[in-house]
């Protein structure tokens, strides 16, 4: 089973490691950005897709490394530290969320900038759509931990989109404030969740894990014992033949 999950697990290294390529790009995009606008959210997004970056980069180091038969104490660690992080993210994103609307200055962006966010968001919403959909009963923590990870993305991606579209093309500014607030909200408890429950999936399932471990080792010894027993009771019986074969001998002599 384990063997399995390794095999699958490595067909998806591959496409996680594009992945990886593409958000290093956009997270350089939008620093670039945030700095040529003096536009402090893309700065800041820059900042969390670079985060995300190095997360994805830390799934498929550990992909490439547990081989065909994965290491579950390094998955789960993976896990467990991985939704510390995001949770932890989720905070600053909010943070920065609340400075914006602090701010209260709307940005009309161009065009070309609008398509390019509007082309990765709607990208990210399909790949996380496609990992759910394809990846659904498969229980391997690398693979939730990347689907994890992916609908961290799509979420502040749509934050994005929203944000900077309503800031280019909304006529009316009263607007503009209530809807990121909400949306603003909804992400950033979306990723905290996010986080929390894989933190605590790593948890338990080391939990489960070191049970598991235990009760094969008492296994082990029990059929070590019954193993050991029924040696001595062979050996007893062959050397009580043989002592009983060679008293009726020396009587026959």
């Amino acid at each position: 089973m384990a063997r399995r999950l390794g095999g699958e697990q490595r067909e998806w290294l591959p496409l996680s490691a594009a992945g990886l390529l593409v958000n290093l790009l956009y997270a350089l995009y939008n620093g670039v950005v945030g700095m040529a606008t003096r536009a402090v959210w893309f700065v800041a997004m820059g900042a969390y897709y670079t985060i995300l970056s190095v997360l994805r980069y830390s799934v498929v180091l550990c992909g490439w490394k547990g081989g065909e038969t994965p290491c579950a104490d390094r998955e789960y660690f993976v896990m467990r530290l991985s939704g510390a992080l995001l949770a932890a993210l989720s905070m600053v994103l909010g943070g920065f969320v609340y400075a914006e609307l602090k701010r209260g200055i709307a940005i009309r962006h161009d065009t070309i900038l609008m398509i390019t966010i509007a082309t990765y968001t709607f990208y990210k919403l399909a790949m996380a759509c496609v990992r759910a959909v394809k990846q659904r009963k498969n229980p391997a923590p690398l693979l939730a931990l990347v689907r994890t990870i992916g609908y961290a993305d799509a979420a502040a991606s749509v934050l994005t989109m929203q944000m900077t579209m309503i800031a280019s093309f909304s006529r009316s500014g009263k607007a503009l404030p209530v809807l990121n607030a909400i949306t603003g909200t909804a992400v950033c408890l979306f990723i905290f969740a996010l986080g929390v429950i894989t933190a605590l999936r790593g948890v338990k399932r080391k939990d489960e894990l070191r049970m598991a471990k235990s009760k094969l080792v008492k296994a082990n010894e029990r059929i070590a014992e019954k193993v050991v027993g029924i040696y001595k009771t062979i050996e007893k019986t062959v050397v009580g033949g043989y002592a009983r074969m060679e008293n009726a001998l020396w009587s026959a002599i």
